[in-house]
């Protein structure tokens, strides 16, 4: 369990990275400013965002789901304004921050279980009940 946390936190790292690398109005001070934002989207991610997702529920459905974009630029946002090293310029930059940041997980969604030489399923599978 510990490990995935730490992989998690490790690839966090890596995605902001990335987006301070692409996007102008993100920047970190930082390597040390880089973990500790990821650490702290992560207890964002754990503690605030679920109220979030309850709060924006209905504008979710009626937008397909598009929202959820909005609410994870707003973590990221509300990351910048707790951790000193990294920063964020306007909702904008959050935003597109946000986007990127989801491509980069269903990237490395693929890539992982590429590498894991397993594929890639984007169904739910559920088990089904037994007849006897």
């Amino acid at each position: 369990m510990i490990t995935g946390i730490i992989v998690a936190w490790i690839i966090t790292v890596i995605g902001l990275a990335i987006v301070t690398q692409v996007l102008p109005g993100v920047r970190a001070s930082s390597i040390g400013g880089l973990f500790w934002a990821a650490f702290v989207l992560g207890l964002v991610n754990a503690f605030i965002r679920p109220v979030l997702w309850v709060l924006t529920l209905p504008l979710t459905v009626l937008t397909f789901g598009l929202f959820a974009l909005f609410v994870n630029a707003f973590t990221l946002w509300l990351t910048s304004k707790m951790v000193s090293g990294f920063e964020i310029n306007h909702f904008g930059s959050a935003l597109l921050a946000a986007l990127l940041m989801a491509l980069l997980g269903v990237v490395g969604f693929i890539l992982f279980n590429w590498m894991m030489l397993g594929e890639v399923n984007w169904t739910i599978q559920t088990s089904r009940p037994m007849h006897y």
